[in-house]
């Protein structure tokens, strides 16, 4: 793998990345303060960067993804609210239940088609506690996940994320974008953040997957929302001390690693389209929309695949009883694609 020591081939996730020796140097070079005192300049930029970038007033850097979500949802919810999902979002998958730990919500979950919403979905899954006499929930948040990880990488297309956004506020909910991958979906489909983003309330941005980042995500939405934001981060431990260090990798990123992420769907493309000329292996092509490739195996269990790709010197997950997950990234090169071909090319 490229900028890594490492004979193995991880293929597990774009979160493996490490900081190049670049990032290194500015996150070396970061001017810092206390940033829980608001002294921090480097990540006064970086959230600043990305609400500009986003087309938002105001940013709140945090140490995850996860917890980007937790504030958001807590934010937009009082307890005993609904949250609409699709059922494999990452947010009711494996966030911990943090929707009901931490936000007193209960959550409603239409199944899309590879992990995505529709309009229609949204508005049949809306409940409102007025007029069914005290007996439904009051649901007041919708939340779309683009990419969607577990629709294997899939991308909305922006007619739809308008849709569902008109739907929502006709309903009088709150919208919110996990955007943990959402940089591939910019890329992926030629759209300007600031437009993808343009009729949501907030957004979720991380940089610690395909941007490169070790660690971090920012939360934009209005200077409100964000100052409310604000009170639950440190509720949720979340307030950091001289964070521009990181907040200098994130800004990195954000300069140098988007454009290519079109490598990382190049080399996820190529991988897909080499299985689905196999004859015991098999994937949807229509899914492979960004850097993630899900596939299964006609003659192994999805584990089976998984330790036989270890053995080799790759790394994936197995990510359900039948299929294994690929997810390329700013380490993997074309020679490494071709020794993954060549290994599953041979597993029969």
């Amino acid at each position: 793998m490229r900028d890594i020591n490492s004979n193995r081939i991880d293929l597990r996730s774009d979160t493996v990345t490490q900081p190049t020796d670049a990032m290194r140097q500015a996150m070396a070079r970061a001017e810092v303060g206390d940033d829980v005192l608001g002294d921090d300049p480097t990540v006064q930029q970086l959230e600043s960067m990305v609400a500009e970038m986003s087309g938002k007033e105001a940013g709140l850097f945090v140490p995850s993804g996860t917890m980007s979500n937790a504030v958001a949802l807590k934010t937009h919810t009082v307890p005993g609210d609904e949250i609409v999902t699709e059922r494999y979002s990452h947010i009711y998958l494996y966030e911990g239940g943090g929707y009901a730990a931490l936000c007193g919500s209960s959550v409603a979950l239409p199944l899309g088609e590879n992990g995505l919403l529709t309009p229609e979905l949204v508005e049949q899954s809306i409940r409102k506690q007025k007029g069914s006499q005290s007996h439904y929930p009051d649901g007041n948040l919708v939340c779309v996940e683009n990419t969607a990880n577990r629709g294997g990488g899939t991308c909305y297309e922006q007619d739809v994320l308008d849709a569902i956004a008109e739907v929502s506020k006709a309903k009088n909910c709150a919208t919110h974008v996990d955007g943990a991958r959402i940089f591939n979906a910019s890329v992926a489909t030629k759209t300007p953040l600031h437009r993808m983003t343009r009729d949501y309330d907030s957004v979720s941005i991380c940089l610690s997957k395909g941007l490169g980042a070790p660690v971090g995500s920012v939360l934009v939405g209005s200077q409100d929302f964000i100052d409310q934001a604000h009170r639950w981060r440190k509720m949720f431990g979340g307030g950091m001390r001289q964070s521009g260090i990181l907040a200098a990798a994130g800004i990195y990123a954000l300069e140098n690693n988007v454009e290519r992420m079109e490598d990382d769907h190049r080399r996820a493309r190529t991988i897909a389209q080499a299985i689905d000329e196999m004859d015991h292996v098999s994937v949807d092509l229509d899914a492979v929309q960004t850097n993630m490739v899900y596939f299964s195996a006609s003659k192994y269990s999805a584990n089976e695949v998984s330790q036989k790709m270890a053995e080799a010197g790759i790394d994936m997950f197995d990510i359900s009883p039948t299929h294994c997950r690929i997810v390329t990234h700013l380490h993997i090169t074309d020679e490494d694609v071709n020794r993954v071909i060549e290994v599953l090319s041979n597993l029969n």
